[in-house]
Order: structure tokens, then sequence, then C-alpha cells
């Protein structure tokens, strides 16, 4: 007869060993930030582009877009890290200065991120170096910090983030997407899911806070994706979660006798995955379309593409 195991206990967090961030080595410095830039006549670009499929596909994102804006649509960014990362969050505050992106949606690391350049400037930390020592992501100051905000759960994490950084007046503020949503008023939803981000591998970190915070935040985005009719869906570098946060956004909406069926959404990916290809293109709308090219270039000309789609209307 064999051994009846013994069941599985969790593991204690309370002995993981952290350090401050300022002692961690980045792979990203604010220095490297792409700029919004000013071109008198982009528009000359966009009609010398070939008339058919990905030149027309990106005429159509972007006439849609210009359509939505001017007839008070919403403009919906839902992003993963990798957007934060590739230098792009002041192309994303400038388009929300403009009331051009009227709502932002982002997985847990791109919380993460925003907060640590808010911070110091710097984020993205060499994984494959404190890996083999079991330091990655063990920088104490950006769990603290997330920690804190999630204990006021029924403000939503990103809005709770987002004044966080106000408060304590970060000294890299003006490049956070949060502080700028919380800035304008404008909703920047964080969608968590449990043991893929840094922070839930700290003693400091209550996972029932966590949770509720962001499920506050879902059900903001729910709010949202109820008023999405004639507006548009961005989905720009999120392979899995976003994807799978905005099918449950509508699925509520739709289940709550909303009106939201004729949108537009787009993928925006170095590659094409399934899940968004399913999630966001194909099954929620008949008006979807797929973006392929490296975020760093491409979202840069799709605000230079917005900018001159609006002077020219």
């Amino acid at each position: 007869m064999k051994k009846q195991k013994k069941e599985l206990k969790p593991i204690d967090l309370k002995k993981v060993k952290t350090y401050s961030i300022k002692k961690r080595k980045n792979l990203f410095k604010s220095e490297q930030f792409g700029k919004p830039a000013e071109l008198k006549d982009f528009n000359k670009f966009i009609d010398s582009l070939p008339k058919l499929l990905a030149a027309n596909d990106l005429r159509n994102v972007i006439d849609n877009i210009v359509k939505a804006h001017n007839k008070d649509r919403p403009v919906v960014l839902a992003l993963g890290a990798h957007v934060i990362k590739c230098g792009l969050s002041p192309i994303v505050i400038d388009l929300m200065k403009r009331g051009i992106i009227t709502a932002v949606a982002m997985n847990g690391s791109g919380a993460i991120h925003d907060y640590e350049i808010s911070l110091i400037g710097e984020t993205s930390e060499d994984v494959s170096h404190s890996l083999k020592d079991g330091t990655f992501g063990m920088a104490k100051e950006t769990a603290e910090a997330i920690q804190a905000a999630a204990s006021t759960p029924e403000r939503g994490l990103g809005r709770a983030l987002g004044d966080k950084i106000i408060k304590d007046k970060n000294k890299h503020r003006r490049h956070s997407i949060l502080t700028e949503g919380a800035r304008l008023n404008i909703p920047v939803t964080v969608h968590v899911a449990m043991g893929t981000d840094i922070i839930h591998m700290h003693p400091c970190v209550s996972g029932s806070d966590m949770g509720e915070s962001s499920h506050v935040d879902f059900k903001k985005l729910c709010s949202v994706v109820s008023g999405l009719e004639g507006g548009v869906w961005l989905n720009v570098g999120s392979a899995v979660i976003m994807p799978e946060v905005f099918l449950k956004a509508i699925t509520v909406a739709r289940n709550l006798g909303r009106r939201v069926k004729n949108f537009t959404t787009v993928n925006m990916d170095m590659i094409q995955h399934y899940r968004p290809q399913t999630n966001v293109v194909k099954r929620p709308t008949t008006h979807g379309y797929s973006i392929t090219g490296h975020h760093e270039i491409m979202l840069p000309l799709l605000r230079l593409g917005i900018l001159a789609g609006l002077k020219k209307r």
C-alpha cells in the first residue's frame, strides 16, 4: 500500500530577501524615450503609400480613430508592458493630453514599469543576470508602493497608484501614464494575473488587496467598454492578458443590455498571436484590423497619422 502523500503547503514568503531598486542595473533609461514629433504635412506620406493590403488597413485605422475622436466616441488603448519598455510613454501621454486616447488598460507588469520609471527614470532589470542568484524582481520599493496603492482597493489599482505617484512627488512622474491618467481624470486600469508579476514574490504584498483592487479596475473597464459603440479599441503588445480581459468586458456589457456592436478593433504587435487575433480582431466585431511591426516604429507613425488626419478634416 502506497504511503499517503502529505498535503502541499504554500511557501512562506516572509523570509524572502529584498534590496533597494537604487542598487539595480536597468536596461531602459528615460534618456531613451521617444519624443512626440510635429510634422507639417504627414498626409503626404500617408497618401504616398500603396492603396492596398496593410497600407489600406493603416489608413482605415487612422480614419476610424479620427472619426471616433470627432464624434466624441472613446478610443481605448490596451497595452502590454513592452510598449512602455520601448520608450513610448511620451507618445501615449501626448495622445491622452490631446483627448484622443480616452482610456488606458494595462497588465500588472505595465504598472510596474510605469511606476519604476516615475521613481528612478529607469526600468527593466537584466533578468538573465539576476535570475542566477535569486535576486530577480526583488527591488523592494516597487512592491511596497504598489501594495500601498492596492490597500485602498475601492479606488481601483490604477487610479490609486497614479495618485500615490503624484502625492509622493516621484522625480520622473512626467513620464508616467498612471500619473497622467490621475491628473486628467482619464481611466487607467491595471489588470493583474496573480503569479505573473515580480511583486507577487514579495512578503509585503497582499493577494486579497491586489485581487480586489484589480477587480475594481476590471469593473471600471467594463463601464468603459459599455460605451464603446462607435469607438476604437487598440490592443498594442499584449498577447494574452488584455485580449482575455477585453473579451470578458464585452460580455459583461452585452449581458447588461448595452449596445456594443459597431466599433473598430485593432491589434498592433511585432507578430500576430492567436488570442488577440481571435479575441480582439475577429470575435467581437466585423471591423477588426491587424497591424504588424515594431512598437517603437509603428506607434509613433500611428500618432502622426492621427494628427495629420485630424488636421486634414
